[in-house]
């Protein structure tokens, strides 16, 4: 098959299949009433020129998708979820599908999605993908219609949502030090995230700021937020000979996995050591002890995250800011 040729036009393909440009157009939009010979004559004529439909030029013209991307590093990470809920219940509400999309956190994957809104197969995206990764789209902040959705640059002329990771993490580390606690450890992610560095950097101050020690080595960086991660984490960090007695993690699964470490070395929570999760995930009120941690608003944040895009969609034009939503530290028996 020859290769797709953009300058070949439907009139050179009426022309050489000996048909009207409306039979063409019938043809390619897949539309009744055109004969099976006439049909094959002119899919050959589109063959021998390399035609490629502008699906562009044909979604102007016609209608909008009304298909809404979400953009989701990892599917599995029950924070994404009540987030997507959000996002579909506003979507349907207005009319729009909405496709989830599991990126990895790969900005090739996420740039071969963004693909359905430049060729207008898809109306808009949502992204929660790293900031680090968005910033590949940067260049076409105003050109295609998406919003960043938890990861965000405020450099970026993208509206966004979010809440203020720096200081829900100084909240978390204020909150340990009230209760007693001076040797702290931290469990981080990738830094790759926004909020991996801008919770790092509260924790770090936090601790600066109450004259305590932020020692290297009662830092953890893991590669993954599942549960495993948090428990190898949590058992390094207790093999130290002045071990944290306390752990702030930068999610509930990361968390959750701590507990799970301390419980198989037989330390009392929080007696021995206390435990602090971000993210309040419907999980963290059922475990044991059930787990003291900061709540993001996660079906606020999908039900903004949707408003703002529709905003956008309704007036590509218009200037929409970005949003931070509060956050509250959750108490329970781990601290």
């Amino acid at each position: 098959m020859p290769p797709k040729n953009p300058s070949a036009s439907i009139a050179a393909v009426a022309l050489h299949a000996g048909v009207s440009v409306a039979t063409v157009s019938r043809v390619m939009n897949d539309m009744d009433g055109v004969r099976p010979l006439t049909r094959d004559k002119v899919m050959a004529s589109v063959t021998a020129l390399g035609y490629r439909m502008n699906h562009l030029a044909r979604n102007l013209r016609t209608a909008a998708s009304r298909l809404l991307l979400t953009m989701v590093p990892d599917v599995g990470n029950p924070f994404y979820s009540e987030i997507v809920r959000g996002i579909d219940s506003v979507a349907r509400e207005h009319g729009y599908f909405v496709m989830l999309c599991d990126t990895g956190a790969e900005a090739g994957r996420e740039s071969a999605y963004f693909d359905l809104l430049r060729t207008h197969r898809a109306d808009g995206a949502i992204c929660l993908d790293p900031d680090t990764v968005q910033h590949a789209l940067a260049n076409e902040s105003n050109i295609l219609p998406w919003v960043a959705c938890c990861e965000f640059d405020p450099a970026i002329a993208v509206p966004y949502v979010g809440v203020d990771n720096y200081r829900a993490a100084g909240d978390a580390v204020r909150h340990l030090i009230a209760r007693g606690h001076s040797r702290i450890g931290l469990i981080n992610s990738d830094q790759r995230y926004r909020y991996a560095r801008e919770r790092q950097r509260g924790y770090l101050d936090a601790l600066q700021a109450a004259g305590l020690q932020a020692r290297p080595e009662w830092r953890r960086q893991v590669d993954s937020l599942d549960y495993d991660a948090g428990k190898h984490a949590t058992l390094q960090m207790m093999t130290l000979p002045d071990a944290p007695n306390a752990v702030f993690a930068v999610s509930d699964t990361l968390a959750i996995g701590a507990l799970s470490a301390l419980r198989q070395l037989n330390k009392r929570v929080p007696e021995e050591v206390a435990v602090v999760g971000f993210d309040d995930i419907a999980i963290a009120a059922q475990t044991w002890p059930a787990l003291t941690t900061i709540a993001q608003p996660m079906r606020a944040l999908g039900e903004t995250a949707a408003q703002l895009l529709l905003q956008r969609l309704a007036d590509p034009q218009a200037t929409v800011q970005g949003v931070l939503l509060p956050h509250r530290l959750v108490q329970r028996e781990s601290s």
